[in-house]
Order: structure tokens, then sequence, then C-alpha cells
């Protein structure tokens, strides 16, 4: 009896086994569409959000959609190139804007990425070795990153009034540096306060980013550069830096895209009255576009704006690439 129980013992169990057995593996045509299946929802949003929009403004740029046709857009007339030779042509004044906004904007990109860049890497750097209360310091860094960014913008409104804000308060009333309250919403230094506004938000990413590439530098190079008199400046010159080009080049172009493409910034900063000082290319389109009602030129502009990040990303990858592999 016990011989017949052992030997029913494991087919029992394989039978068990055999019943418990209904993996993907085993159902041939779920696991064929089981990939798509699970990658169906991220194309789905995809192509709604981005893909089939981008396709309507690239087809908008090419018709003189304007306020007396949007109640049907398929009547609205074919333009052909005319809109784009409307924002190219420098001589009139839509040509003389858009010119002109590009120009602010490239100034507002390199020295935000600039100054994101510089604060991010020496807190990262400063960060690095263990002390007390580091764990509180970083947290404390990372506040504007976690920050919602029409919460922080709207703070940094408040603070640049003119008359009521905390930041002439400081100058004016604290520190004695001026007589006259600045305006800093207005006039020249609308650009100032951009930068800054701009430089607050994003310098944390840039210290998020450097400080995790900072994590996989062995401390052996540093303590054996310490013992062969190597100081701090060199350290940082002939170990961080180069241990951290991978992570600088992804870091400064994602800097610049999303600073050369920044529009929550401005609207929120100024409103819909922007200052010639702070007319970024992004709002200078939706101005273009929801202000004068012409979506037309509006959207042929940002095709041009595409089209130019496009050039400037791929030129950059294709300099970095070849010094990295002449490196």
């Amino acid at each position: 009896m016990s011989v017949a129980t052992t030997e029913a013992a494991p087919a029992a169990a394989a039978k068990a086994a055999k019943k418990t057995k209904r993996g993907p593996e085993h159902r041939p045509g779920l696991s064929r569409w089981l990939p798509y299946l699970l990658v169906a929802p991220a194309v789905l949003l995809e192509l709604f959000i981005h893909i089939i929009p981008m396709v309507v403004g690239i087809w908008m740029s090419f018709v003189k959609l304007t306020k007396f046709f949007i109640a049907n857009w398929s009547a609205a007339p074919w333009a052909g190139l005319g809109n784009y030779k409307v924002a190219l042509d420098f001589n009139n004044a839509v040509g003389q804007g858009l010119l002109k906004s590009f120009g602010v904007t490239v100034a507002f990109s390199l020295i935000t990425v600039a100054l994101s860049w510089v604060f991010g890497m020496a807190a990262a750097v400063a960060l690095q070795p263990a002390f007390r209360g580091r764990s509180i310091v970083r947290t404390l860094f990372l506040v504007p990153y976690a920050l919602p960014a029409y919460a922080g913008i709207l703070t940094w409104n408040f603070m640049l009034q003119r008359d009521t804000g905390v930041v002439n308060h400081v100058i004016v009333d604290n520190l004695h540096l001026t007589s006259d309250r600045p305006f800093w919403l207005i006039g020249s230094n609308a650009l100032v306060s951009l930068i800054t506004v701009a430089t607050w938000k994003l310098w944390t990413f840039a210290f998020l980013t450097l400080m995790a590439g900072l994590q996989s530098i062995p401390r052996d190079i540093y303590e054996a550069a310490s013992v062969d008199g190597a100081g701090n400046l060199r350290q940082w010159r002939n170990i961080t830096l180069p241990s951290l080009r991978p992570v600088n080049l992804v870091l400064v172009l994602v800097l610049f895209l999303w600073t050369f493409s920044d529009f929550n910034t401005p609207y929120v900063l100024f409103g819909t009255a922007q200052p010639p000082a702070g007319d970024l290319i992004t709002f200078h389109i939706y101005n273009a576009s929801f202000l004068t009602w012409n979506f037309g030129t509006g959207s042929a502009m940002s095709v041009l704006l595409l089209i130019f990040l496009m050039i400037v990303t791929g030129a950059y990858l294709l300099v970095t690439g070849r010094k990295s592999r002449r490196a």
C-alpha cells in the first residue's frame, strides 16, 4: 500500500502542476499579441497627443486659416509657401518681429543653460562628500524641481512686483543698493527676470542629473589623486569632467531644448502682454496665432521652430559623436 501511495504522489503532483501552467507560453495566440497589447496605450497616446496635432499644424501652415475660417477649416484657401514667405520676410513687421524674438530666445537659452549647468555642477560636487545633514540639503535643493511650475512662477511674479515685491524690498529698503524701485516685469529688466526664474526652475534638474552621474565615479580614483598631490580643482578638471562627459552631452542638449521651447515661464510671468525684452519665440508664436487670429502664419512659425531645433539637435549629436569617437 505504501508503494502504491509513493507512486501515486508524483503522478498527482505532475497532474496538478500541469493544470497550474497556464502562462502566456502555453497560449500561442496570447503570447503573439501580448507585446502589442502592452504597447498599444502608449502608441495611442503618442498618436493623439503628438503625431496628429503635429500633422494638423503642418497642414495649417499651408492654408490661410484666419478668424474668417475658424468655423470651417476645410474652406480655408490654399496658401502654399505664402505663410513661410511672410514669416521669413525680414523687411515686413511680421518677419522683423520673429527675428527679434529669435535673437531674444537664443540669448535667453544660452545664458539659462550655462547658469543651470554651473549651479547644478557646483551643488552636485559640493554635496558629494558625506556630512551630517547632507540628505536634508539635497532634499531642499530639489524643491524647485518638485514644485509645480505654475505655482513657482506665480510666486516669482509676486516677488518681482515693483511696489509690493520682496525683491525690491530687499534691494531698496534693506540693502539700499538703489533709491529707485526698478521694474522687473517690464522694460529691459524683463529678460533678467526671465533668466532668473528659468534658471531657478532648471538648475535642480541639472543638479539631480549630475549628482546621479557622480555616484558612478569610484572614490578610489579621487583618493589616489589626493595621495599624488592633486587638489580639488585639478581632480574636478581631470577626473570629474571627463567621467561626466556622457552625462553632460545629454544634459546640455535636453536643457537647451527645454529652454528654447519654454512657454510656461513667460506666459505665467508676464501674461499675454509680454515686454519686447522677454519676447520668447514660443510666446511670440502664441500671440501671432491667438491674438491676431492668423493661425496659418503662426503654424508656419511653429514648423520653422521645429525645423531649427531638429537641425540643432542633429548637428549637436553629429559633432559630439565625432569627438567621442576620436577620444
